[in-house]
């Protein structure tokens, strides 16, 4: 089952005090950025987060980790009501992460 356009608006909408939060269509589904730093994903109306130890610490050791594709481990955020809770979560996410590689120019 595809994720739905509002849910994902939705989702990016609770994000939102992190910073600019944006979406693209992959794999079917949809990837989530903060910054122009991919993080998550949104996969069957379910918002999954990479994992990290950043976001560990902030979700506890009891979160759900699933895998929405092949070879892909995420936590499974489930709990979307709390703005203040994930914009941490995101920021810290990302910061955790190493920055995206440069895309390389067509034709050099």
């Amino acid at each position: 089952m595809a994720s739905s356009h509002e849910f994902v608006q939705y989702v990016c909408d609770q994000l939102s005090d992190a910073g600019a939060v944006t979406y693209k269509r992959m794999f079917g589904e949809f990837g989530v950025y903060l910054n122009g730093k991919f993080f998550a994903t949104v996969e069957n109306d379910q918002f999954c987060l990479k994992i990290t130890e950043a976001g560990r610490a902030l979700l506890g050791e009891a979160a759900t980790v699933i895998e929405p594709h092949e070879g892909g481990r995420y936590f499974y955020v489930e709990n979307l009501d709390d703005r203040v809770f994930l914009a941490e979560l995101a920021r810290a996410t990302c910061d955790a992460l190493p920055a995206p590689k440069p895309k390389k120019k067509k034709g050099v």
